[in-house]
């Protein structure tokens, strides 16, 4: 039985159909929030993750929504807001990649990842803290409302062949702990989570065989891949009153991918 953390909130998972969004949505409904499936495209995923959701005892919604484009993220908050009354916490999950060379990269996919990857948690903030400051403080929770901006490894780690990735990523570091310096004063509680390399089903030709497993496991010292549940406990944690006086940091949730284990020798 879990702690029921985050009873009588509401939350948003952008980009919640599959993947580690759709893993922080049920770790969040099983501690008791209420969930927005926000999904692009996939709306046979979104849905049977609200089904599980419900037949935990749960409460979900799916909600098709662009992160990218205004008048979609507006109307996903309305619809949330019209069906559990506000929003408390917003999880900042959505995010693709367009890989390529940089010569050989067209300026649609660089457009593309930034626009989805970064003015999407832009745009969902910015209606997110609108929503915060309009509706007050409430006694199911400590701040006036949360945010937690999706980030990786590749915040800081550079990255030959992903140059629109990683500079988007860059990018939701500084903007996640700007927004965090400008609302902390209203209590509203921002951070980010920086996913190192997790099991999803987009990245399963990176350890569906034992040779290519062992390859990602050079890069992390604690040997072993992460997992979805892995980056979901931490995104219930940074939701719930437990981290209250947390802000404005970004944890890694990468097994030690971020300590540059090529140097574990002296370089």
């Amino acid at each position: 039985m879990k702690s029921q953390r985050l009873k009588g909130q509401s939350a948003i998972v952008t980009g919640s159909s599959s993947g580690i969004g759709m893993a922080v949505a049920i770790e969040l409904a099983s501690e008791g929030a209420k969930v927005a499936i926000n999904y692009s495209s996939s709306e046979k995923d979104a849905y049977e993750v609200v089904k599980t959701i419900e037949k935990d005892g749960g409460e979900a919604i799916a909600i098709k929504a662009d992160v990218s484009r205004e008048g979609d993220v507006k109307d996903m908050f309305k619809k949330t807001i019209a069906t559990f009354g506000t929003v408390d916490i917003l999880v900042n999950n959505a995010g693709i990649q367009k890989d390529a060379s940089i010569t050989e990269m067209t300026l649609e996919e660089w457009k593309l990842v930034l626009d989805i990857n970064l003015t999407g948690q832009f745009l969902c903030s910015r209606e997110a803290i609108k929503e915060y400051r309009k509706r007050g403080f409430t006694q199911n929770s400590c701040a006036l409302g949360k945010i937690i901006c999706m980030s990786s490894v590749h915040e800081i780690i550079p990255w030959s062949g992903h140059v629109n990735y990683s500079s988007s990523k860059g990018g939701v570091s500084m903007f996640m702990k700007s927004m965090a310096q400008e609302v902390g004063r209203d209590k509203i509680r921002v951070n980010a989570i920086a996913p190192g390399a997790i099991k999803t089903r987009i990245n399963k030709a990176t350890w569906e065989t034992k040779e290519a497993e062992q390859k990602v496991l050079e890069l992390i010292p604690y040997n072993r891949l992460g997992n979805t549940k892995d980056v979901a406990k931490v995104a219930v944690w940074l939701a719930s009153d437990d981290s209250d006086y947390v802000h404005g940091t970004t944890i890694f949730v990468d097994g030690g991918m971020a300590l540059y284990p090529g140097f574990v020798d002296n370089g």
